[in-house]
């Protein structure tokens, strides 16, 4: 049984017509007749009765033509399945990262993900929180990775991946690198770099000013790699995001009195269908080991 045949004899069903028939499955009308006859030989009986030049279905036609219908749909569905998989290995993801995610961790799933899925075609573009959130409104991103706020959660689909604890980066040489973690009373009056991009940076500013805990910034920056390396060069110290610390050398401990957390996930607009690679990515996040 072919499927040319199948799709003969739901056409020659339709139109009770051979030429017509012929037509839409655009073969000549000798082939058509032979793939239908050959078929019927092959399941034992007639599926149409020829009336001269009437056409009319069997009783065993009418019996069969659901089951045949049925091989067709099946067969249309394995072919878009196959699609699916094709362009799974060739439509890239629009993935969108926050600039103040850390990049190893998230680059150790990126890597997993690809291992598993061959081919995999990634564009990755990094901004702040407000431009990912607009891009993601219009379709041009299809997953952003940034961190959870109050607005994030109201108005997309948020699909956790990990928590991490804000810590003190500092020089090796620095007083406070004895210790075991920083309470946040102890930097007062310290020499701070500046995070600007940090998305709870006013979260922070706000808890240093109800504690009276006095912070000098000697240097602003808002990109993560210029803050690490003013750190380490001594100019003062950092809060950051604990898999956020990238370069060697640099000093970290856990911030304490107030303990300071933030939640990364993988954020997707609400109602919109994945296509096959982003649902993809999307079930291996929920597989992944994360930090913590």
């Amino acid at each position: 049984m072919e499927m040319s045949q199948i799709r003969y004899v739901l056409a020659t069903a339709q139109h009770l017509n051979f030429t017509k028939a012929a037509q839409e499955c655009d073969v000549s009308q000798p082939a058509l007749t032979k793939g239908i006859k050959a078929l019927e030989k092959e399941l034992g009986a007639e599926v149409f009765h020829r009336e001269g030049r009437r056409i009319l279905l069997s009783e065993f036609g009418r019996s069969m033509l659901p089951h045949l219908e049925h091989i067709l749909d099946e067969a249309a569905a394995t072919r878009a399945l196959a699609q699916n998989f094709r362009l799974l290995e060739k439509v890239p993801i629009r993935l969108g990262v926050l600039s103040t995610i850390g990049h190893l961790r998230l680059a150790r799933f990126l890597a997993a993900f690809e291992r598993a899925h061959k081919g995999m075609e990634l564009a990755v573009r990094e901004a702040p929180a407000a431009e990912l959130k607009r891009l993601l409104e219009d379709d041009a991103l299809d997953v952003v990775v940034m961190t959870v706020d109050d607005d994030t959660a109201e108005r997309f689909r948020v699909h956790p991946l990990y928590s991490e604890r804000y810590v003190v980066v500092f020089p090796p040489d620095h007083r406070l690198g004895a210790t075991n973690a920083v309470p946040l009373a102890d930097l007062s009056g310290e020499p701070y770099v500046d995070r600007l991009a940090c998305e709870m940076r006013d979260t922070v500013m706000a808890v240093c000013e109800a504690r009276n805990v006095e912070l000098y910034a000697r240097f602003r920056s808002e990109r993560e790699d210029w803050v690490q390396a003013m750190v380490l060069a001594g100019i003062g110290c950092a809060f950051m995001p604990e898999y956020s610390v990238t370069l060697p050398g640099l000093i970290q401990r856990p911030l304490i009195e107030p303990e300071v957390t933030r939640q990364v996930a993988a954020v997707t607009m609400p109602g919109r269908k994945f296509p096959p690679a982003v649902d993809a990515m999307m079930r291996a996040t929920r597989s992944f080991a994360w930090p913590g």
